[in-house]
């Protein structure tokens, strides 16, 4: 059946701070605040109705533009201007079209382009869920079906690959296990501490760049690991802070011959992410990448990234929806096509409690992969009032957990999340946040 037409009839922006319970630092910037924001789209589905559709994601600052000169506020900004950009556009497009169609229709001009793709992102995660609500299914039921419309007008890599076939083949998977990030600033202790109260398996440590201090620390955090959560698998996160592929070769080598360090290489799946986007992809990673996998995460700002990326001798890309769940889906069919050892990972940039983590959650658990790094309940504040929370967790039972003092959080104790809570009519949302009780974002 062809995917179902429709029109943006509205959309709406909205925003609020975070106050993070301890500081998250990441490559060369710590941040202790930021602002999620929060999107409405309005969607009249033809010949069958309309409906409301709800996202919400992380404005994070100094990730999506690192450039020395743009202040984190500016770069802050700078995605908001991105959402009032694509919100124009998508309204400007009063064409009967499919969601991915109206998502094809729109190119931004911004820059960077990663900053450019975040208010497009949103508003298709917008647009799908009321999509879905109209047509009264989950976003499993309908990805698999393709109500979005997908095709492969921005992916020509994909021409002749049976992308109906493909995404009618996918099982969204029941479960989807934790990558607990351990962030620049966290110490073994507290890693320890963690463990104690918490069956985790799969970890995504953070790296700094300097050889020297990341092995030092990656073998104090691999002690606590070797003990005290056996059979464990890891990630390397390097947030752009090595400088080129030799200083990468020299980390590996001192990884692979330290004797502390023997488990944790055997447990080491993959490193994202270690080079700086604007040379990321100027050069091949050269026989370095034949000792290990690596992925882009910064350098995904395209669909032709990860093309690009694999010629250079990457062989991994994130999966976020900040950067776009069209992207994803289309990416996780590349790798389809293209087979072993290609790969999509599953990354977090601080997804909150509610719509967020759970829209991201969905769609990891649909394309099929079964770890995930989770860290929003590590460092956000969660929801907005203890009211939301509560409706939250009546909505998404097993999702969310009420903890003896009576507040509510992500049901993280057991290291993994069950994604029957989120087959729900719409884009995985059951609830909706206190509209108003968030900022609009007002036009420039």
């Amino acid at each position: 059946m062809p995917a179902p037409r429709l029109r943006i009839r509205a959309i709406e922006l909205y925003e609020r701070p975070v106050r993070f319970v301890k500081p998250f630092r990441f490559g060369a910037v710590t941040v202790e605040a930021a602002p999620q924001s929060f999107v409405r789209a309005l969607v009249s589905v033809e010949g069958r109705g309309e409906a409301w559709g709800a996202t919400a994601e992380m404005m994070m600052p100094k990730w999506f533009d690192k450039r020395p000169n743009q202040s984190p506020a500016d770069t802050v900004e700078g995605l908001r201007r991105s959402l009032r950009a694509a919100r124009e556009g998508y309204l400007a497009d009063d064409q009967l079209d499919t969601a991915f169609g109206h998502h094809a229709a729109f190119t931004s001009t911004q820059e960077p382009r990663l900053a450019a793709a975040y208010g497009p992102a949103q508003i298709d995660k917008a647009v799908l869920d009321g999509l879905l609500r109209v047509l009264g299914i989950s976003v499993f039921d309908g990805l698999r079906a393709n109500v979005g419309g997908l095709d492969a007008r921005r992916t020509p890599d994909l021409s002749g690959f049976d992308l109906d076939g493909f995404l009618g083949g996918l099982e969204p998977l029941p479960a989807v296990e934790l990558r607990h990030t351990i962030g620049l600033l966290d110490s073994p202790e507290s890693l320890r501490a963690l463990l104690a109260r918490q069956s985790l398996r799969w970890f995504k440590i953070k790296l700094g760049g300097d050889v020297a201090a990341d092995l030092d620390r990656l073998t104090a955090i691999a002690a606590v690991l070797d003990e005290a959560a056996p059979g464990y698998r890891a990630t390397l996160d390097g947030n752009e802070q090595y400088a080129d592929a030799d200083q990468l070769a020299l980390l590996l080598e001192r990884l692979e011959t330290a004797p502390t360090l023997a488990a944790f290489r055997r447990a080491l799946l993959y490193i994202e992410q270690p080079i700086a986007r604007e040379a990321a992809l100027a050069r091949p990673l050269g026989a370095v990448a034949e000792r290990i996998h690596f992925i882009i995460d910064e350098s995904d700002d395209a669909y032709d990234s990860f093309p690009n990326a694999r010629a250079m001798g990457y062989r991994g890309v994130s999966s976020k929806s900040c950067k776009g769940l069209y992207k994803a889906i289309l990416n996780r069919a590349r790798c389809a096509a293209w087979g072993a050892p290609h790969f999509l990972s599953a990354e977090d940039l601080t997804c909150q409690a509610g719509l967020s983590v759970q829209q991201d959650t969905a769609l990891v658990a649909l394309l099929g992969l079964g770890h995930a790094e989770r860290n929003g309940h590590q460092y956000g504040e969660g929801f907005g009032s203890a009211e939301e929370a509560d409706a939250f967790l009546a909505a998404h039972p097993g999702f969310y957990t009420r903890d003896p003092d009576g507040s509510v959080r992500l049901a993280t104790d057991g290291g993994r999340l069950p994604t029957a809570p989120l087959s729900t009519p719409g884009f995985a949302r059951a609830a909706d946040p206190a509209w108003d009780s968030l900022t609009p974002i007002q036009p420039a």
